[in-house]
């Protein structure tokens, strides 16, 4: 019952220890993807923003020159 092989138990915690290191590694890219996601969550919002108010000048404009045209 108590028959633990040693050669077997080293490939094991050597296994174990490599399956750490890459789960280490793969949280540190999930972080590093998780900004870079964030940040173009944030440039996406600025170029909405920029959008609508160039849209709102626009049509500000048009509609003066509309007015204007109609006189």
């Amino acid at each position: 019952m108590n028959d633990i092989n040693p050669v077997e138990f080293g490939k094991m915690k050597e296994q174990i220890e490599h399956l750490q290191k890459t789960q280490n590694e793969l949280k540190k890219d999930m972080k590093e993807l998780l900004a870079l996601a964030n940040q173009s969550k944030g440039g996406f919002w600025m170029g909405m923003a920029i959008a609508s108010f160039i849209g709102g000048i626009l049509s500000l404009f048009i509609r003066n020159w509309i007015q204007w045209w109609s006189r």
